[in-house]
């Protein structure tokens, strides 16, 4: 199986081909140059696996939520790679990646990610492992800090969560006393890598979720990106 994915959801920049078990990939963090960058990391990658673009199974990316624009470039470049090879598209939750990253570095079964998401909000997740994959708990959110949801009270859980992303530095000040009785440790430096988009996509294609390219869309949460200049003017 060879999977081809990318991520320009955050201010970091990543692809990566997962062939035959083995990820080659590429991650720099370097914003706002992304449309810069992508293209030739997916050609390297490529290089890399010794594979065409025609040869991969499925094309995947970081659907979201994440930078507006970021993830707007993510969703066109693999919609036009993936109809110029004639490949299906798995979209990926970036927050589910982050996930799967602490799992994978940090054997950390049950995460809760918090990812800035600008204007006083974060973007907010709960993952636990089943089969070696971070599984969604209830839905992702966009909440501000103070109501980021606690998880549900279990004594043979406390202190047994790892709090991921950068929601959990920009909002330390809230965050961790609210989750003082059941975060055990805090990594704040996790961002989006299509390497791990890669491995959530492979089980994705397995279970027969990959879609056509042009349905496969993004996924803001916020359903109003930033407010206007007369709405602004108008609450001054």
């Amino acid at each position: 199986m060879n999977i081809l994915a990318l991520d320009t959801s955050s201010d970091a920049c990543s692809a990566a081909l997962l062939s035959d078990g083995v990820c080659h990939a590429e991650f720099t963090v370097e914003a706002r140059a992304h449309t810069r960058l992508i293209l030739p990391m997916v050609e390297r990658v490529l290089a890399q696996g010794g594979i065409e673009l025609n040869a991969v199974d499925a094309l995947a990316f970081g659907r979201g939520p994440g930078a507006f624009t970021g993830v707007r470039i993510a969703t066109g470049v693999v919609q036009g790679l993936a109809l110029a090879a004639d490949k299906p598209v798995v979209p990926v939750s970036t927050l589910a990646a982050i996930a799967q990253q602490a799992y994978l570095q940090e054997q950390a079964g049950h995460v809760l990610v918090a990812v800035d998401a600008r204007m006083g909000e974060l973007y907010w997740g709960r993952y636990e492992l089943a089969d070696g994959i971070m599984q969604l708990q209830g839905e992702e959110s966009v909440v501000p800090p103070e109501a980021a949801p606690l998880p549900e009270s279990d004594e043979q859980l406390q202190n047994h969560w790892l709090g991921a992303g950068s929601g959990w530095r920009e909002y330390a000040d809230t965050l961790q006393p609210r989750f003082a009785g059941c975060v055990k440790r805090i990594n704040a430096d996790y961002l989006p890598a299509a390497e791990y988009i890669a491995h959530l996509a492979s089980a994705a294609w397995q279970r027969g979720e990959a879609v056509d390219a042009e349905l496969a869309q993004p996924v803001y949460l916020r359903n109003k990106v930033a407010e206007t200049t007369r709405e602004r003017a108008m609450k001054s």
